[in-house]
This record gives structure tokens, sequence and C-alpha cells, in this order.
């Protein structure tokens, strides 16, 4: 194929890891999520006057043929692998699909050019263009790298291009310059909106894709379709654990982290709420604002929720807070904007573990008195805990479990703690000599694989039994059950009963 075969520029491709990484989960429970990232990028070439596709298998899922047909068949000048996520582990567990799919294809394709984007690539530049199938490596966001490499006819002159790590003609890895990050003043000018029209469909924009079972109220008939959109990119914080802030790595240091790379950045209140109208004409009600601190300024979600209530679009959202990032003077205009969730990083029950990570000690506030305080508004709290951080042990992570079971929230979500690349973690994981997964899989924190951290005084065997026994014992609480069909029905309660039924397979508890 050449290049003035090519019948569009890019070809954005988001592979499918969901069987790898959700086990019994990913046929119904799991939530499919739109390709943000991809949406994106796809929204700004198109501003930039270049054309490009999506192919989601993680929506569409096909064949690994199938796939790679799918992708050869649209003649793209490039395949960019977009290895983004909601989740903080989702780039490196994208890296499941994306390894086998870009394997194949390359295999039966060797003159199509590949590209891999993504936090796990900005963290790990060095392994992934070491990777035989990949041809580039984009750091940071981006966003200006592939606008910059579309201008060259993909051969000549790419190590001029800052952002990009690539093998030269000899097929021999190549360290790029640095790349930028896209700043506030160029957010709505750079990437100007997404590219819904892209997505596949059934018969209408985003009815491929799923909410999670809880945002719907634990009823399964009303989680299609189903947006997820940003507001902002980045965050101001540094928790250890957390490796969302490396696309916006300030170095090619080896110990760079993502708390290196703090920062927020936002699109005008303005553009944001025209993409709301666009969503809430395709028929979208159930939404996710996925900002990692989407209540924090007041400057720009004031106008958005304002906006909405303006605008009368009663979406069923779901945004994230900090304890001590809840304003208990606004939880009115949230919950009249349509906020019905809010999602809260608790992460441990334990002052002395949360300060370890750098969460801080929330400056004193009372979790108890924020979670009663979002309840009393008529917003239910999704609470987040991660068992088995460097400090943690059985006592510390009981008093987490007790937390939890104590808050009542309305649902929980609990991890595992994970050396994800790119985070401070990592790195003092590897100081320690600590056992880090060797594969993409032993990262999904629901997979059959998964191999959490060690702390200094459990196992990770230790670890991962108490987190999936604590699952277990949360969600077959009668307390919470009661709560649960008082709130939200029998059939909610029903569907939960249903879901604990499941227990995840675990490699290394088989032993």
């Amino acid at each position: 194929m050449t290049i003035k075969d090519s019948k569009v520029d890019v070809c954005f491709v988001i592979p499918s890891s969901a069987k790898k990484a959700y086990q019994e989960l990913a046929d119904v429970y799991s939530a499919i999520e739109p390709p943000t990232w991809a949406l994106l990028l796809a929204g700004s070439l198109r501003a930039h006057k270049y054309d490009s596709v999506i192919l989601d298998f993680d929506a569409d899922r096909k064949t690994l043929d199938e796939s790679v047909k799918s992708i050869v068949d649209t003649k793209a000048r490039l395949a960019v692998f977009v290895l983004y996520g909601q989740n903080p582990n989702s780039g490196t567990t994208l890296m499941i699909g994306a390894s086998e799919l870009a394997d194949q294809l390359k295999k039966d394709s060797p003159e199509f050019k590949i590209g891999f984007i993504g936090s796990h690539v900005s963290a790990l530049p060095q392994e992934v263009i070491k990777l035989s199938y990949v041809d580039f490596a984009f750091i940071n966001e981006g966003v200006f790298s592939l606008l910059s490499i579309l201008e060259t006819n993909l051969i000549d002159n790419i190590e001029k291009i800052p952002g990009i790590w690539f093998k030269d003609k000899d097929r021999k890895p190549q360290k790029g310059a640095l790349g930028k990050i896209v700043l506030t003043n160029q957010m709505d000018k750079i990437m100007p909106g997404y590219a819904w029209d892209l997505l596949p469909k059934n018969k209408f924009v985003l009815d491929k894709y799923r909410a999670h079972f809880w945002h719907t109220n634990f009823l399964h008939d009303k989680r299609t379709p189903f947006a997820a959109i940003y507001t902002s990119l980045g965050c101001q914080f540094g928790c250890n654990f957390c490796m969302i802030n490396i696309v916006n790595r300030v170095s090619h240091d080896e110990r760079i982290s993502a708390a290196n790379s703090k920062g927020m950045r936002f699109w005008s209140p303005e553009l944001i709420l025209k993409e709301f109208e666009k969503l809430w004409e395709y028929g979208v009600r159930t939404l996710r604002i996925s900002d990692e601190m989407f209540f924090l300024n007041r400057k720009y979600y004031v106008p958005i929720l304002e906006g909405l209530i303006k605008r009368s679009m009663k979406f069923n959202l779901w945004a994230y807070a900090r304890v001590d990032s809840v304003r208990k003077d606004q939880l009115e205009l949230f919950k009249e904007a349509g906020v019905n969730w809010l999602a809260l990083g608790i992460e441990s029950g334990n002052q002395d573990v949360r300060v370890e990570i750098e969460k801080g000690k929330f400056r004193q506030v009372n979790i108890r008195d924020v979670v009663k305080s979002i309840k009393d508004a008529g917003i239910y709290v999704l609470g987040n805990y991660i068992f088995g951080f460097p400090e943690d042990n059985i006592k510390t992570m009981t008093e987490t479990l007790d937390l939890a079971i104590d808050l009542q929230c309305e649902h929980s979500n609990f991890y595992s703690a994970q050396a994800l690349p790119g985070s401070p973690l990592y790195l003092y994981a590897k100081d320690q000599n600590w056992d880090i997964p060797e594969t993409y899989e032993e990262f999904a924190f629901l997979s059959h694989a998964c191999k959490p951290l060690r702390t200094k005084y459990l196992s990770n065997k230790e670890v991962l039994k108490f987190r999936d026994d604590a699952w277990h014992k949360y969600f077959s609480d009668k307390n919470y059950l009661d709560l649960v069909q008082k709130t939200f029905g029998e059939n909610a309660r029903k569907n939960i009963i249903e879901l604990s039924k499941i227990r995840l397979k675990r490699k290394i508890l088989e032993n």
C-alpha cells in the first residue's frame, strides 16, 4: 500500500481486553466506555483538515482476523492504537489486546505503519518502542506530534518531530525530543470537540456503549446509550498510586513519575455545553464526567452546571470529587443539574496510610460528615477503596473495610494496590526489589492473572485474598442490601445478589 492509495489519514484503534481484564464480569456487568481520547484526537485532526476513522473493538467485538481485516480495509496512512482509559490502570490493561492485535496486523501487513499512544506509552516509551510491531510511540498527549507526523511521509525527518519515539530505517529504536501538552488557552482551538459520529453503532450514535451497572441504580435497562466526557484534563494532586499525569511528563528521565507533572487544563464551559447539547440530541441521558477532579474549580464547573439547568437537559450524571474538595454549599447545584452520583477517593480507612500515599489527611475533614452531607443533598455516593498500600497490614485493611461498611455508600469499588507504570509507587516497588507484574494482564485489577503489590507486612497473595473476600462481604451485607432495596427497589437488590455470586478466578490464589 502506498500513501496515494490511502482513503484516510489515521485509523484510530481501540483494542479489546475485556475478557481477560474482567473475566465473567465482561459479558454483562462491566461498562463499555466510549473511547474518549480517540474521539478527542479525531476531533482535533478534523479541525486541522485530516480524515480519520475509529475502530472500537471493545464496543464492536470481533475475532482477531476480523479486526485485522477491518484495519487493513481502511487503507489508512497510519494505524494509531489509543491506549487511554477511564481508570488509572486502563492504559496498561489495554496493552493486553493491543499487543495481540498489533502483532498480527504487522505480520499480515508489514507495510502498515503502527503507532501507540496513551498513558502506558508515556510511562514506558523505551519499552513500547522496542516491541517489534510498533513503529511510533507517541509520548505526552500526542496531539501535536500526531499533527506533525501527518505532515510527513511517515519515513523521512521523523527525528525532528517532538513527542515521538520511533524506529529508524534499520528498525532500531530511537528517542525523540520531548513533546508538548495542550494548554488551557489552546484547548478550544486545538481539541475543539468529540467526533461522536465516527463511533460504531447499531442504529444510532452511542448505542453500543453501556454505563456502569450501579450508575443506572443497579438496573440494566437504561445503561444504553452511554457517553463519557472530559471538561478538564489532568490533576493537581500527586497520589503515589496514580499515574494519570504521566502523559504530561516533563523529561525523559526514567525516574520521572506522574507526581512530577501535576496540573490541570480546562475547556471553556461554552464548548463543553455544546458537547452536552450534541449528546442530548443523540438521545444520551446517562453520562460520566470523567475529570479527575470535576468538583474543584468553581470557575469552570458552576457555569457548566448552571448551563445544564438553563437548558433543561436532565442527565443522569456521575462525577468525581476528593473528600476535602466537596463544598456543602454547592451540593444543591450539583443535584439540580443532574449529578446523581459523586465518586469519592477515600482509598483507606487508616489516616497514617493515607498520609503515606500522599492522599493527605483530608485537612482533618470528617469523612463520615462529608458522605452524610452528600446523601442529605439527594446524591448517591460511590466510595473507592484500595487494599495493599506499602504500610498496610491486616489491621489497617480491616479498618478500611469497616469504614466502607459503616459509611453505607450506595456503591463501593474495592481495588488491590498496583505498581502502575508512571506512578511513584512503581518506582518505589522497583527500589524495594518487590515483585512487579511481568505481563500486561497481571496489572489488571480483576483479571485471572492479577498480581497486586505486596506490602511491607503482607504478600501479594494475602492482599488479593483480603480484597476479594472484602468485596463479597460488602455486597452480601444485609444492611447494605436493605439500603439498596429501600433506595432503588427489589429488582436492584436481586441484581446485586446475582452479581455477588460471581467469584473471580485468581491464579495466585489457586496454589
